[in-house]
């Protein structure tokens, strides 16, 4: 290899590190993705540099392949579908790194030395099994299948003797690499192992379970990057892998709960005892008029966003709602829970879409202290993570997790579609405080008619 793709390689790796810090901040976050997107160009024109390349007509093909299926994507995929993308794209992504590593061994077979044997074995299971288990979440996130965790009697044992049974075969194949039948047996293994998983791991916890597939998807390329000898890809890899844990770590810390309690224990399989009798009383309905009415000279309004203003679409229309109360004098913030949404981040991106200021945008720490002082707080399609069943119920699977204090707020509105509870299957009591005020509909139509409302006023 020549000096220049070296140094091109070099420049990538930097860009991939300064990617990932700018990204940490609201503020620098287009940067951060242009600088990711630059890194990963010049680490490919390295490579077409530094290695020959077989099969040119292949490679162009499976280039324009890719091309025509990825634009179309990134260019009508709704915001909503933004988790459901990312979970296909660990899934591809494992997917390949699997099956590269299945033909490095192929080619190197019997002749593979062990340490190099262990690595293409360990990053052959981590990528089977990151491909079924984000083909999975793909699938609750789009609601092909319940988002209800599948539990059963027995599972954790069926569930570590398939991960054993792969391991099983992965130290076979390091005593002894010539035993090629060993390797279709691994990758069915740990293709069952993944879609076991996270089949046993409810809706509410996707987001964590997302971050967590990303650190396997980046660890089993960093494998493949030292049995290839790519610098690149280990560094690439293992930045994936590292900040995929860590994210994870964080967003469990969010809730509360072990890492460990997010991906074995099967939480959201039934409704808390509570639930039955919460949903045997009945609210009041309000209409956005009377939402209104109350804020009539409202001096700080504090905007709650959930799941469900992103499948109405409706952050423009609450961005329209600010922008009234704001021009009558009042002042609105953004309270953003850790693990609003289906995906981390991804209330800030919706709200960044909408082009709401990114001091506006507080996080919980920030938020929590501002609830008291709020004229009114107001609940765009979220429900656990405003939950007080976190602080009250403890056997409920919300219990312990921090949440937004909007019951502290001197008056909350809650938008909803219906009184369904969010993915825990808690009822909130929150609905039936006397300062709540429930407004059932689309949040889009309904913010919409708000802002109209206000602007009557």
């Amino acid at each position: 290899m020549t000096l220049f793709p070296q140094y091109l390689y070099i420049v990538a790796a930097a860009l991939f590190v300064l990617s990932l810090k700018w990204m940490s901040e609201v503020k620098t976050s287009r940067r951060g993705n242009w600088a990711a997107i630059s890194g990963m160009v010049l680490a490919i024109a390295a490579t077409f540099l530094a290695y020959p390349v077989q099969h040119v007509p292949l490679l162009i093909a499976a280039a324009v392949v890719g091309t025509l299926i990825g634009i179309p994507i990134a260019m009508k995929l709704p915001m909503t579908a933004v988790p459901q993308r990312t979970a296909m794209s660990h899934a591809f992504g494992s997917l390949a790194v699997a099956l590269i590593g299945v033909a490095e061994y192929h080619q190197r077979a019997p002749n593979v030395d062990p340490f190099t044997m262990s690595v293409l074995a360990s990053e052959m299971i981590l990528g089977f099994l990151t491909f079924t288990g984000s083909c999975v979440a793909f699938a609750k996130l789009q609601e092909l299948i319940p988002g209800k965790p599948f539990v059963y009697k027995g599972r954790h044992l069926v569930n570590l003797g398939t991960l054993a049974a792969a391991v099983v075969c992965a130290v076979l194949l390091v005593l002894h690499p010539g035993r090629e039948l060993l390797v279709p047996a691994l990758a069915g293994f740990a293709l069952l192992f993944g879609f076991l998983l996270v089949m046993a791991i409810g809706g509410a916890d996707m987001p964590t379970v997302i971050a967590i597939l990303n650190s396997y998807a980046g660890l089993s390329a960093a494998g493949l990057g030292f049995v290839l000898n790519s610098k690149i890809l280990v560094v690439a890899g293992t930045l994936d892998g590292s900040s995929g844990l860590i994210l994870a770590l964080v967003m469990s810390q969010a809730m509360n709960r072990s890492f460990l309690n997010v991906m074995f224990g099967g939480v959201g399989a039934a409704p808390s005892g509570a639930k039955g009798q919460v949903e045997t009383r009945s609210v009041r309905s309000y209409l956005p008029e009377d939402v209104a009415a109350v804020l009539d000279g409202a001096r700080l309004v504090v905007v709650v966003p959930g799941y469900g203003m992103a499948v109405a679409q409706a952050q423009h229309a609450v961005k329209e709602f600010a922008d009234l109360i704001e021009a009558k004098g009042g002042k609105v913030v953004y309270a953003i829970h850790p693990v609003a949404g289906r995906m981390p981040g991804h209330m800030n991106v919706l709200l960044a879409e909408a082009n709401v200021p990114y001091d506006r945008l507080l996080e919980m720490d920030e938020a929590n202290p501002v609830f008291p002082e709020a004229d009114m707080a107001i609940v765009v399609g979220a429900n656990d993570v405003v939950n007080p069943a976190a602080r009250t119920q403890a056997d409920s699977p919300l219990y312990g997790m921090p949440i937004l204090d909007v019951d502290k707020a001197r008056s909350a509105v809650f938008i909803k579609r219906s009184m369904n509870p969010g993915f825990a299957g808690v009822g909130n009591e929150l609905f039936y405080l006397p300062n709540t005020m429930m407004v059932f509909g689309d949040a889009k139509k309904v913010m919409t008619e708000l802002a109209a409302a206000v602007k009557k006023n």
